[in-house]
């Protein structure tokens, strides 16, 4: 193995905040999961990474915990403000699409739909 490769940090800060190196996965999408109390097995299969970056990210977590802990509070704060701001912003337009009848080809589809959930019981 390249020991230049061995050397290279598996969580690097990118544009994106505290990231897997060589991925778009921050560890803020880890800290998802590790809020929910998923183990990191399942963390490992539901963002398809290597063992090696599974464990590398859940030890960077641990290691410094208070630090990713506010970072990723910071990340949920924004987020939700940008929801609220894009959902203030375009209440008027979606109010007026509301009112709109839908198409024939819409209703169609919208019927299909309906009867398939029927069919598996979800209505």
């Amino acid at each position: 193995m390249n020991k230049q490769l061995a050397i290279q940090p598996t969580v690097v800060r990118t544009s994106r905040g505290l990231s897997i190196a060589g991925t778009r996965i921050t560890l803020y999408d880890v800290m998802d999961y590790v809020r929910a109390g998923e183990p990191p097995a399942t963390i490992q299969k539901w963002l398809k990474l290597t063992d090696h970056q599974i464990a590398a990210a859940m030890s960077y977590i641990e290691q410094h915990r208070t630090e990713v802990e506010t970072e990723y509070d910071q990340v949920l704060k924004e987020a939700e403000e940008n929801r609220r701001y894009w959902e203030e912003r375009n209440r008027e337009h979606f109010e007026a699409r509301a009112s709109v009848p839908p198409t024939p080809e819409q209703a169609a589809i919208r019927a299909k739909i309906a009867a398939h959930k029927k069919k598996l019981g979800l209505l």
